[in-house]
């Protein structure tokens, strides 16, 4: 579907029910990487357990292909034994793995078959209370009304491998949905949740993964999802900034935007109600389009209407349309975050082609709504989390063509 206002996926999670035992390794230091494609071109386990090895008993280099649907990113992986692919949403705003399952008791229609825990012989629900017989179920509901319901387990993850043996994660937890709505991405298996909580895929990976993530979101081709060692993000034209964690919205990757400029016009957050000092907008790959508060985004999309010399559409809703096919009629977008990272965002980044129209990539939102760097502007940038020393780093990258 095309992205719209009401379309994008803000993937802001409420977890009513949940229990999580983490599961911890102290496997050696490694890392893999998984492919991104875009479709339009519990126990405590020892490392010689926790993961799968070579035959000279290094870690491999795992990958996924990964497709792109209209407004989002998918990453193909393995669940059960034996292994069943699943289409699955990146989401670093969200912190469970889920997939949907049978039987379903209202399950939406997805592009891979629905997953049926029933044939697979390391599928085991997650007790609740050390009782076996009280299986613990979860709900977890999204800002878009997308929402999944059903029972935590642990089953086998597997990533095909550089080595051309697999990585295997057994025992790893995951939500069986059996009752689920996904507005955003409705040809995904669920969601993969790459956020600080406990049941995220990262921190089931254990510290030597959890550390450092990266990815390269590219337009056309094939780019890359990294883990562990082979995500530093580091050379010439890489910017750094701090990432910041909030109390009360822990599992979130906050960072501190500090103004963006459209051309030379430097809109500061400083003196608006958006200035702060310790994260004021969510870095997230689940939500395709940038969300600011009114209070800043009305000052941006003033900016932008003041060079743009064409009427807007009448009839954009909240979005900023202008009627035209030249992208060179629009300024040049560049966003300043804390620490000196400024990342001069392409054409592309922030300004969505609807037709025989071109909409901002911006939208506002109201003052108790969370402010989202969404996955359109991240575009054709190399993102690295490094979470041991609270940053992410930013390297403006031809993502087809860097690998």
């Amino acid at each position: 579907m095309s992205p719209t206002a009401t379309m994008i996926f803000l993937s802001l999670q409420i977890i009513i029910s949940f229990l999580f035992t983490a599961t911890a390794s102290s496997s050696p230091p490694g890392g893999f990487t998984i492919d991104v494609i875009n479709r339009r071109s519990t126990s405590n386990s020892s490392s010689s357990s926790r993961f799968s090895k070579t035959d000279d008993g290094e870690l491999g280099s795992p990958y996924a292909n990964t497709v792109f649907t209209t407004s989002e990113y998918l990453m193909k992986l393995q669940i059960g034994t034996p292994p069943v692919e699943i289409e699955a949403l990146i989401d670093t705003g969200s912190d469970i793995v889920w997939t949907q399952c049978l039987p379903c008791l209202s399950c939406y229609d997805q592009q891979a078959p629905i997953f049926d825990p029933s044939k697979s012989s390391t599928y085991k629900e997650k007790p609740c209370n050390e009782d076996p017989n009280n299986p613990c179920r979860y709900e977890t509901h999204y800002a878009d009304q997308s929402y999944s319901k059903g029972t935590f387990a642990t089953e086998t993850v597997t990533f095909q491998s550089t080595t051309g043996q697999p990585f295997v994660m057994p025992e790893t937890t995951i939500g069986c949905g059996h009752n689920n709505s996904l507005a955003s991405a409705p040809a995904a298996s669920g969601i993969i949740g790459l956020a600080r909580g406990d049941s995220s895929l990262i921190t089931q990976m254990g510290q030597n993964f959890y550390s450092f993530f990266s990815y390269c979101f590219s337009r056309k081709e094939t780019s890359k999802l990294n883990f562990g060692s082979n995500a530093v993000v580091s050379g010439d034209g890489t910017v750094s900034t701090t990432m910041f964690t909030r109390t009360e919205k822990p599992i979130f990757y906050y960072l501190n935007l500090d103004a963006i400029s459209v051309g030379e016009n430097r809109v500061e957050t400083l003196g608006t109600p958006f200035y702060s000092l310790e994260g004021n907008i969510i870095i997230d790959s689940g939500t395709t389009y940038t969300y600011l508060p009114d209070s800043f985004c009305n000052k941006v999309k003033d900016a932008v209407d003041s060079v743009v010399k064409v009427a807007r559409e009448p009839f954009s809703g909240d979005m900023f349309c202008y009627k035209t096919a030249d992208t060179e009629i629009f300024p040049v977008i560049t966003m300043h975050f804390s620490g000196g990272a400024d990342l001069v965002l392409d054409k592309y980044n922030m300004y969505d082609n609807t037709g025989d129209s071109y909409c901002l990539a911006i939208s506002c939102v109201g003052p108790t709504e969370d402010a989202i760097f969404g996955n359109r502007a991240q575009n054709n940038w190399l993102i690295g989390y490094d979470t041991s020393s609270e940053l992410v780093s930013f390297k403006s990258t031809d993502c087809a063509a860097l690998y």
